[in-house]
């Protein structure tokens, strides 16, 4: 498999959750309480499998070789992949303390966690687009098959050392079980 198809793949999961968020989102809008354990599971998920796993095998292994090869990290496209992503782990941040606003009481943080899902999922959406219909057609351009072979043998070894052996199945179950509930 490319490294670049694993990471679209990938994609595919991230985009569930972001629905889940929005679902979830409108509910929380409509008056309902949020479910504090689905909320921490997602704050999970968002911090181990978006950021550390995802984010990681970007940011640790493809992009240094995209570097490599020509394309530009100042003022080019991975630069702006990589400030999207410090924009996202501010939004986790901002999520994951309106959950414990709300864990100690404060009935006002589910607004906190309404507006920073609403940033985190818009921000997504279109990352995910620029990466998969712009730096990932210019990865395959220019990463040969063997290439490509060695970055997603190190993706594993990464997802390995940075999740954890089975995290990775985990998650899918927790986005099963999700999708399951709110869609």
């Amino acid at each position: 498999m490319k490294a670049t198809q694993q990471l679209k793949d990938e994609h595919e999961g991230i985009k569930l959750m972001l629905k889940i968020m929005e679902k979830i989102s409108i509910a929380i809008e409509q008056g309902k309480e949020p479910n504090v354990a689905h909320y921490e599971r997602i704050v999970d998920f968002l911090k181990g499998f978006a950021d550390k796993c995802h984010h990681g095998k970007e940011e640790d292994i493809l992009f240094p070789e995209l570097e490599k090869h020509g394309i530009p990290n100042e003022g080019g496209p991975v630069g702006v992949m990589l400030s999207e992503h410090r924009k996202g782990r501010e939004y986790i941040k901002a999520l994951a303390d309106a959950l414990e606003d709300l864990k100690a009481g404060n009935k006002n943080a589910a607004k906190g966690i309404v507006e920073a899902s609403a940033g985190y999922v818009q921000l997504l959406r279109n990352h995910i687009e620029k990466e998969n219909n712009v730096l990932f057609m210019m990865a395959d351009k220019v990463l040969d098959e063997k290439e490509q072979s060695e970055i997603y043998e190190a993706f594993e070894r990464l997802e390995i050392e940075k999740i954890g052996a089975g995290k990775h199945e985990e998650y899918h179950k927790l986005l099963k079980e999700l999708k399951d509930a709110y869609l």
